[in-house]
C-alpha cells in the first residue's frame, strides 16, 4: 500500500513552520497514543497505526535535512534502505516526543528561569463570621493571614551566612530529570532538589533552607452588601507563595453569618415570630414588628388566629445578584397569659361561660375540629 503524504497525514500544508508542524504531531500523538486507547479491537488498532503514521511523519518533516529530502523526491528521499538523509537516528522525535510525556504525566508544567519547574502556590481558606445585619448592609472589615517574608539572615538563598546554594548534581540545575528508554522520555521533577535546581550544603538556621519565614499580615476585606451564607469572596495573591519564582495563590474567604435572635433568613426574605397577647389578637389592633432598617406596625383584624403571616413588601435583604430587596414575613404567635390572680381568673371563666353560651360562632376552628374528630371514630 502507498503511503500517505507526510503533510495530509498531519493536515498541514507544504510550507508550515517548524512550530506547526511540532503543534500537529503533539495533538495527534497525545490524542492516539496507545496508552489512551487500549484494548484488542478495531479501534485501538486503527489508534496504533495512525499513531506510528504521526510519528514517521513529524520524525521525517522535523529534521530540515529529512524534509527537504522529502520535498525534493517524496517518499524515496527519505527512504532508509537506499541511504538517503531519512537513514539518521531519530532525536528530534525523541526530544517532542518526551515534551508529550512531559505533558502527560506531570499535569503540562513547564520550567521557569534556568529550566526549572515552576509552580504556583496553594490557595488558602478563611472563615469569616459576620452578624445578619453586616450581611445585609455590607462592611469594611480587617483580617489577619499568613504571609511570608524573605529571610533577613540568609537573604532569601536560604544559605548559612557566608555559604551558598550549589547547582544541584543530579538535574544540572534544570529542577527536572528525563527516564529514557528507546524513543520515550517521561519528564520527573528531581528527586534531590525537588525541582529547585539546586542544593543547600548548609542551611540557614533562622529559615531552615528556605529562604522565607511565616509572619501575619493584616488585610483590608471588603464585604459586599446582600452576601450571603456559604458565598466566598477571592482575593487574588493573598495564597501562599509560589516556588522558583511561580505566581502565589488565592485567598478565598468564606462568609458565615451568626445566628440572629429575631430573624430567620431565606434567600432575600426575613422571617419572624412576634408573640402577640389574647386579648389583642381577639379584639384586634396595632402591634410593632422589628425590621433591619428600624420598626414598622402591622394592623391586626379582630380575631387573629396563631400563625397567622404577615407580609411586609421590601424589609428583607437586597441579594448581591437582585434588583429589590426581599419581603418580611411576621408570624403571630398567640401568646398565653401565666401566674395569673384569683381576680384575673375569675375574669377569664366569666369569659368562658359566656363565649360557650354564645355558641359555635366564636370558636369556628374548634367546631370544625370536632367534626373531623367524630368522621375518624364513625
Amino acid at each position: 500500500m502507498a503511503k500517505r503524504d507526510y503533510y495530509d497525514i498531519l493536515g498541514l500544508p507544504k510550507n508550515a513552520a517548524d512550530d506547526d508542524i511540532k503543534k500537529a504531531y503533539r495533538k495527534l500523538a497525545m490524542k492516539f497514543h496507545p496508552d489512551r486507547n487500549q484494548g484488542e479491537g478495531d479501534d485501538a488498532k486503527k489508534a496504533e497505526e495512525k499513531f506510528k503514521e504521526a510519528k514517521e511523519a513529524y520524525e521525517m518533516l522535523s529534521d530540515p535535512q529529512k524534509r527537504a529530502a522529502y520535498d525534493q523526491h517524496g517518499h524515496a528521499g527519505v527512504d532508509p534502505n537506499r541511504g538517503g538523509p531519512g537513514a539518521e537516528g531519530m532525536g528530534g522525535f525523541a526530544e517532542a516526543f518526551g515534551d508529550i510525556f512531559g505533558d502527560i504525566f506531570n499535569g503540562g508544567r513547564r520550567g521557569g528561569g534556568g529550566g526549572q519547574q515552576v509552580f504556583r502556590g496553594s490557595d488558602l481558606s478563611y472563615a469569616m463570621e459576620i452578624s445578619l445585619e453586616e450581611a445585609a448592609n455590607g462592611k469594611d472589615a480587617q483580617i489577619r493571614i499568613p504571609s511570608w517574608d524573605t529571610c533577613d539572615t540568609c537573604h532569601g538563598s536560604g544559605a548559612k551566612p557566608g555559604t551558598s546554594a550549589k547547582t544541584c548534581g543530579t538535574c544540572n540545575g534544570a529542577g527536572t530529570v528525563h527516564m529514557r528508554q528507546g524513543f520515550f522520555s517521561i519528564q520527573q521533577t528531581c528527586p534531590h532538589c525537588h525541582g529547585s535546581g539546586k542544593i543547600i550544603p548548609e542551611p540557614c538556621t533562622t529559615c531552615n533552607g528556605a529562604g522565607k519565614l511565616k509572619r501575619q499580615k493584616t488585610l483590608e476585606v471588603k464585604i459586599p452588601a446582600g452576601i450571603n451564607e456559604g458565598m466566598r469572596i477571592r482575593s487574588a495573591g493573598n495564597g501562599e507563595p509560589g516556588t522558583n519564582g511561580g505566581p502565589a495563590g488565592d485567598l478565598y474567604i468564606e462568609i458565615r453569618i451568626k445566628e440572629h435572635d429575631i430573624f430567620e433568613r431565606d434567600g432575600d426574605d426575613l422571617h419572624c415570630t412576634v408573640p402577640v397577647s389574647f386579648t389583642t389578637v381577639a379584639l384586634g389592633g396595632s402591634i410593632e414588628v422589628p425590621t433591619l432598617s428600624g420598626k414598622a406596625e402591622i394592623e391586626l383584624p379582630e380575631g387573629t388566629q396563631h400563625g397567622k403571616t404577615f407580609r411586609l413588601r421590601g424589609k428583607g435583604v437586597k441579594g448581591l445578584r437582585s434588583s429589590y430587596p426581599g419581603d418580611l414575613y411576621a408570624h403571630v404567635a398567640v401568646e398565653t397569659p401565666v401566674k395569673l390572680t384569683e381576680h384575673q381568673r375569675k375574669l377569664l371563666k366569666e369569659l368562658d361561660e359566656a363565649l360557650k353560651k354564645g355558641g359555635e360562632k366564636h370558636s369556628p376552628n374548634a367546631k370544625s375540629w370536632t367534626d373531623r374528630v367524630k368522621d375518624l371514630f364513625k
